[in-house]
């Protein structure tokens, strides 16, 4: 368990487990702490894990890479593009039906 105190978060141990009703307490230094110095918090309540709060990690993804990726496997291309032509294709219907008398 951690060690804190009501103004101000001190995670005593690598696991950084605070109280629910703490970090509820104290959200938004807890917030300072994770954007500052990148600290990862599991949250308990009754002393089970049931969330935790740490930096977001960037995933980049350039065009590039998903050109590459659909070179890789064909059969992953076909569909992609069968996929495509079935989304243009629902797209570009009327959302009126015809009328049958207008021809």
């Amino acid at each position: 368990m951690a060690e804190y105190t009501r103004k101000r978060l001190r995670p005593a141990s690598p696991e950084r487990t605070i109280p629910a009703t703490e970090a509820a307490k104290n959200f938004g230094q807890l917030v300072n702490r994770v954007r500052e110095a990148g600290a990862v918090y599991t949250i308990e309540r009754g002393g089970v894990p049931v969330a935790q709060i740490g930096p977001v990690t960037a995933f980049r993804c350039t065009v590039a890479d998903l050109v590459a990726t659909l070179k890789a496997d064909r059969r992953m291309q076909e569909e992609y593009l069968k996929a495509v032509e079935a989304g243009v294709k629902t797209a570009n219907s009327p959302t009126v039906p015809q009328s049958p008398w207008e021809r």
